[in-house]
């Protein structure tokens, strides 16, 4: 979710688009990100940072997949769940940024992937200005509706590998629906790297947030807090968090 404020500075617009990429693990993360970087990198300026807990393995697939000069492509080792590092404690993914922005400036966007994490993870606004969050048919058709901070509120929710709906025996139409039924008119896209339509709503997608942040229209907005859930029956509560970013 994103909204305008007045004291938007320039000095954000400046700097490059910061893009989040969150979800479970074997959603398709990486991949999303290597489409992206094709895709993009003949016009735009880009760097990626991945997350892990013990293994830089993502950097390395994207590097060997030839998508970006290596060198624009960083790696942190979170040593904890990798939610630690985009949401509670973002100082090492925020060095890894800056120092990509420093070396390669002017970058127009850096896209930093989060570890494979559950269905709560999402991205602090201290460290994104938009956020993509994926979900998978393979992961099951329910998935979408049963909601989430991510599934309900991330600026742009994937519903991916899509070609793979008739062999794990999901209808992805219906899973789209689903997904819309709970963001409340927030975008959502069904992706397939093998259907060219999808991939363009992607990058279109991609373009409008960079045009967006260019015109300091785009201000980083937290997909939380949690959504209402039940301690025990016949009792709910939200919980409610009070979240102050310079």
């Amino acid at each position: 979710m994103t909204s305008e404020r007045a004291d938007s500075t320039p000095s954000e617009a400046a700097r490059g688009l910061r893009i989040g990429v969150c979800g479970p693990v074997g959603t398709g993360k990486s991949s999303l990100i290597a489409l992206l970087c094709r895709e993009l990198s003949a016009d735009l300026e880009i760097g990626v940072v991945t997350n892990d807990i013990y293994t830089d393995e993502d950097a390395r697939f994207l590097r060997s997949a030839g998508v970006l000069d290596p060198a624009r492509i960083r790696a942190v080792e979170t040593g904890a769940c990798p939610h630690t590092a985009i949401r509670d404690d973002v100082t090492a993914n925020l060095i890894a940024v800056e120092e990509l922005e420093e070396e390669f400036a002017p970058l127009d966007v850096v896209l930093v992937e989060s570890g494979g994490d559950n269905l709560t993870a999402t991205f602090s606004p201290a460290l994104v200005d938009t956020q993509i969050f994926l979900i998978d048919v393979a992961g099951g058709g329910d998935v979408a509706r049963k909601g989430g901070p991510g599934i309900e509120r991330a600026d742009l929710l994937v519903v991916n590998k899509t070609d793979l709906a008739p062999y794990v025996g999901v209808d992805p139409v219906a899973m789209v629906s689903d997904a819309g039924s709970v963001r409340e008119g927030r975008p959502v896209i069904a992706l397939s790297r093998t259907d060219p339509a999808s991939v363009e709503a992607l990058v279109t997608w991609v373009r409008s947030e960079l045009t967006r942040h260019r015109g300091g229209a785009l201000v980083p907005a937290d997909p939380g807090p949690m959504a209402p859930h039940f301690h025990a029956v016949g009792t709910s509560h939200t919980h409610e968090h009070d979240h102050q970013h310079a």
